[in-house]
């Protein structure tokens, strides 16, 4: 009775800490929140509950609590602390994440070709990274358009940060900064202002909604050809943000630690996958 209750408290505190950095990992720029949850294998389970609520919530509400409560932990209460370390080391910060994926990437591989690797497969994965690194690249270092905030683009933020959850390599917050959404949206996040979250959450949550069911059928029809596109998007995804400028040797000293320690977490969660598979 007391080992049961262990396990369950471990993959209650797993599946905390897997939701906690899906919903910072949506609110860093350059990084998916999609992106994430396929790697901590939430993806599926995700999308089968908003295409299927009733049915989906049932099978896996002891993946969701815990998981729901560390998204809002993530997203919500480490949004200053998050813009915070960015604005103190954007690279160190965004090499963390890097390390995440990359420590957790072989077993996305595997996930990708539990049923085979046709010619298909291939290049579905090919045009996924190749579409996806032009237009991230496109947004990141061309476009330069500036809006003035307010309810409705809010609710757009919103809408974006929904597609990116769904969308693996949708880097939502990218597109903010580019827009020059960002730092105002961080701003009513960290403040707890109403009004933003209010304008911020129906998008959210309908653009998930319209758009979990597409993905769903893609992966019960052609499911080596999308996981294989997915893990091109998650490559693609990842390559965009790696850094290539340092300020400092002790800038670069502290992006290899962070790396280090991104990796070493992902391991960590990983060895609990394995040892507490999710039902």
């Amino acid at each position: 009775m007391r080992s049961l209750k262990r396990e369950e408290r471990t993959r209650f505190l797993r599946d905390f800490l897997c939701g906690a950095l899906i919903g910072a990992g949506a609110i860093l720029p350059g990084v998916s929140g999609g992106v994430l949850a396929v790697i901590f294998d939430v993806y599926r389970p995700l999308m089968e509950t908003l295409t299927h609520p009733k049915r989906g919530f049932l099978q896996y509400w002891h993946i969701f609590l815990p998981l729901g409560i560390g998204w809002a932990a993530g997203f919500l209460g480490l949004a200053r602390g998050i813009t915070t370390a960015y604005q103190l080391s954007a690279t160190a910060t965004v090499w963390l994440f890097i390390g995440l994926i990359g420590g957790t990437f072989p077993a996305l591989w595997r996930e990708a070709g539990k049923e085979g690797r046709g010619f298909a497969a291939w290049i579905s994965c090919a045009v996924c990274a190749m579409g996806v690194f032009s237009i991230l690249f496109y947004v990141r270092h061309v476009l330069h358009t500036t809006v003035e905030p307010n309810f409705w683009w809010y609710n757009f933020c919103g809408a974006l940060w929904g597609a990116g959850m769904v969308l693996p390599g949708l880097t939502s917050s990218s597109v903010m900064m580019a827009l020059g959404l960002y730092e105002p949206m961080m701003q009513g996040l960290a403040d707890m202002k109403f009004w933003v979250l209010s304008a911020c959450l129906p998008g959210m949550l309908l653009t998930m909604l319209l758009l979990a069911r597409g993905v769903t059928w893609l992966l019960q029809t052609h499911y080596a050809v999308t996981f294989h596109g997915i893990l091109g998007i998650v490559a693609a995804s990842t390559l965009v943000i790696v850094p290539i400028r340092y300020d400092s040797v002790g800038e670069a000293v502290a992006s290899l630690l962070c790396c280090a320690a991104g990796f070493l977490l992902a391991f960590f969660l990983e060895k609990l996958d394995r040892a507490l598979p999710r039902a």
